[in-house]
C-alpha cells in the first residue's frame, strides 16, 4: 500500500467526538437502575431464603468501561493526527453514571426522631450510614454506584455530633448535584418543650449544651440548622408523634405504593431442647401423634415425604395449618401497622424432629404463597 492510501485509510478512522450523549443516556440508565433494582433487605440474606422473588435489578456488567478502555488509544491517536483537544474527564475517577444509587440524607434537631427515621429506611432496604461526615458522602455515593448494583439506595445521617465538618456539606450537596446524584433531605423537627422533655427522661444533656441548660444547646442547634431545614425536601414535625407514627410517615414517603414488607423466620424446635429465646409466636405440634413410635419412620425427619405424608393424616393437622396461616395473615396486618417488619414464628416437638419440622415446611410454603419473605430454620432437627 502507498504512503499516499494510508494516509487516506487513516483519515477514514473514526475520531471520538463529544460524548455528551452518551454520558446523558448513561445517567438516565442509572436513574433507572437505582429505582428498579431495589430490593426490600439491605441485609445478605441466605441462600436458603424462601419466597424471595423480588431481587435486586440486574447487575450492569459495565460495557461502557470496556468502551472507555478501547477509546483511550483512539483518542490519543485522534489527537496527534488531528489536534483535536481531547478532554480527559472521562478518565478521572468519579461516579460511574451506570449505576448512581439513589442518596436521602437525614438530618435535624436531636431528639426529634433521627435514629428512628434512620431504622425505618433500613427496614426498607436502604444501606445506612449514621454519623458520617459531610465531606466523605460523595465518596459513599461513589462507592455504592461501584457496587454493580447491590447498593441502590443511600441513607446517610447527618447531625451535630459531627459539627467540625458541617461546614463541608453546602460543598458536597454541590458535588453531588453536579455528577447527577439524585438526592432528598429529610429534616426532622420538633418543638423546644417536646425535645426539653426528651432529655429530661432519658437524663442525657443535649450535645451542644455544654456547661449551659438543654434549652441553650436546642437554641444553638436551631441556628446551626437553620440553612440546612430551608433546604429540605421533607421536614417532619415530631412534637406530637409516636414511634409507629413517625414510622408509618417515613413509609408512606419512602415504601411506594406497596406496603412495608414483612419477613418472616419458622423455626422448628424440641420442647425438651427449650423454647426458643427469640420467638415472637409459638404453636405446640404434640397434640398429634408423634411419628417417632413408628419404627419404619423413626430414623427420617419432617422433610421426609413419608414423615410429612403421616403428620398430616392425622386428625387436626390439616386443620390446624388452614386456621393457624389464616391467624397469621391476621396478626401480619397488624405488625405491619405498627411498623414491625421481622417476626419469628417458632413450631415446637417434642424432639423437633418429625412434626414440628414437616409442619414448619407447610406453613413457610403458605406464607411465601401469599407474598411474605420468609426462611425456615430448623433449630434441633439431627440433635437426637
Amino acid at each position: 500500500m502507498s504512503e499516499q492510501d494510508k494516509q487516506h485509510t487513516a483519515g477514514q478512522q473514526p475520531v471520538p467526538g463529544n460524548r455528551s450523549d452518551d454520558a446523558s443516556r448513561g445517567d438516565t440508565a442509572g436513574d433507572d437502575a437505582a429505582s428498579d433494582g431495589t430490593t426490600r433487605g439491605a441485609a445478605p440474606r441466605d441462600d436458603t431464603t424462601r419466597g424471595d422473588t423480588r431481587r435486586a435489578g440486574t447487575q450492569q456488567t459495565g460495557p461502557r468501561a470496556a468502551d472507555a478502555q478501547q477509546t483511550g488509544p483512539q483518542q490519543a491517536g485522534a489527537g496527534e493526527g488531528d489536534g483535536e483537544q481531547v478532554s480527559t474527564d472521562a478518565a478521572a475517577p468519579g461516579i460511574p453514571d451506570t449505576a448512581i444509587p439513589e442518596l436521602v440524607i437525614i438530618s435535624g434537631m436531636s431528639g426529634a426522631g433521627r435514629s428512628t427515621a434512620a431504622k425505618c429506611l433500613e427496614d426498607l432496604g436502604w444501606f445506612v450510614v449514621d454519623n458520617l461526615p459531610p465531606a466523605l458522602i460523595p465518596t459513599m455515593v461513589e462507592l455504592g454506584a461501584r457496587s454493580q448494583g447491590n447498593v441502590a439506595r443511600i441513607a446517610v445521617v447527618v447531625d451535630v455530633r459531627g459539627r467540625r465538618f458541617f461546614d463541608n456539606l453546602r460543598d458536597s450537596l454541590a458535588d453531588l448535584e453536579s455528577k447527577n446524584v439524585t438526592r432528598r433531605i429529610v429534616f426532622l423537627e420538633s418543638s423546644d418543650d417536646a425535645l426539653v422533655r426528651r432529655f429530661e427522661s432519658v437524663r442525657r444533656p443535649h450535645p451542644l449544651q455544654g456547661d449551659g441548660r438543654i434549652v441553650d444547646g436546642i437554641a444553638a442547634e436551631r441556628e446551626l440548622l437553620r440553612e440546612l431545614r430551608g433546604d429540605a425536601d421533607l421536614v417532619i414535625d415530631t412534637s406530637s408523634l409516636n414511634v409507629h407514627e413517625l414510622r408509618a410517615k417515613m413509609d408512606a414517603q419512602f415504601a411506594g405504593e406497596e406496603e412495608p414488607e414483612l419477613r418472616a423466620t419458622v423455626m422448628s424446635f424440641g420442647f425438651k431442647y427449650g423454647l426458643p429465646v427469640d420467638a415472637d409466636l409459638v404453636a405446640d405440634m404434640r397434640f398429634l401423634p408423634n411419628p417417632h413410635w413408628v419404627p419404619e419412620l423413626r430414623p427420617f425427619n419432617g422433610l421426609n415425604e413419608e414423615v410429612a405424608a403421616y403428620v398430616f393424616n392425622q386428625p387436626g393437622a390439616k386443620e390446624f395449618l388452614d386456621r393457624y396461616a389464616e391467624l397469621l395473615r391476621l396478626i401480619a396486618a397488624g405488625y405491619r401497622r405498627e411498623g414491625k417488619r421481622y417476626v419469628t414464628i417458632a413450631i415446637g416437638c417434642t424432639g423437633g424432629k418429625h412434626r414440628s419440622v414437616a409442619m414448619s415446611e407447610k406453613l413457610a410454603a403458605r406464607l411465601v404463597a401469599e407474598g411474605v419473605e420468609t426462611v425456615v430454620v430448623h433449630r434441633d432437627m439431627g440433635r437426637e
